[in-house]
């Protein structure tokens, strides 16, 4: 994680969050402090997005971090595949 501090980091949250953002910091409980923050919140497939300045993030209700990732990025590849598949 030390090697995150400034860089790009991808975030899936316990329920239908995810949040992409700058590593500031973070502790040994992996509560981090992110910067350009965006955050993804998905209801009955309808993406919601929000803009944050700056969060201070719960390290409980994280599940997968992705370093340098972006929820964007990944489901556009997905549905790429989906479409030569089909």
């Amino acid at each position: 994680m030390d090697k995150c501090i400034g860089s790009k980091i991808w975030i899936m949250m316990k329920g239908d969050k995810e949040i992409v953002g700058k590593l500031v910091g973070f502790d040994e409980y992996v509560n981090m402090v992110l910067e350009d923050v965006t955050e993804y919140t998905y209801v009955n497939n309808i993406k919601k997005v929000n803009k944050i300045k700056k969060l201070l993030l719960n390290g409980l209700n994280i599940t997968i971090m992705v370093p340098g990732g972006s929820p964007v990025n990944y489901y556009d590849h997905e549905e790429k595949l989906e479409e030569n598949i089909a």
